[in-house]
């Protein structure tokens, strides 16, 4: 199309236009973009020890066979461990939920004296929540 485009016909906002960029509006609140990021967020936390919980589950078999001595307190530590981690995930509406997922991160690298590649497992999952934990901190403020 050539020429000018249509303005939108409705009306102003109290206050005028919004700024453009990345400025706040008037209130100081920051607007993330998300309809509830509320529920993005829990979304998000929730999503992750799911997949923490399903990945430790899986992890059991190969360990043994490429690994080598998995105990039976090892193995106890991982099931324990996922089932905290799908409890957690549908706790995420609780404030204490993230601050107990930041903890499960800690025990889990911790079972890494029980078998090595639970260390492993630990620190892979340890970066993950940090990231959920600085986009929650982005998003909710």
């Amino acid at each position: 199309m050539t020429g000018p485009q249509p303005r939108p016909t409705g009306p102003e906002p109290a206050g005028g236009s919004e700024p453009a960029g990345d400025s706040e509006p008037a209130g100081g609140v920051r607007r993330s973009g998300l309809r509830n990021p509320d529920k993005a967020v829990r979304g998000l936390g929730a999503g992750t020890m799911a997949l923490e919980a399903l990945v430790l589950l899986l992890a059991i078999q190969p360990i043994r066979v490429v690994g080598g001595d998995l105990s039976g307190a090892a193995i106890g530590a991982i099931v324990a461990l996922a089932v905290a981690c799908v409890v957690l995930a549908g706790m995420m509406r609780r404030p204490w939920a993230w601050h107990a997922g930041t903890a499960i991160q800690g025990l889990l690298l911790l079972s890494g004296l029980l078998h090595w590649s639970l260390f492993a497992l630990g620190v892979m999952f340890a970066l993950v929540w940090a990231f959920a934990l600085h986009v929650r901190r982005v998003i909710l403020g």
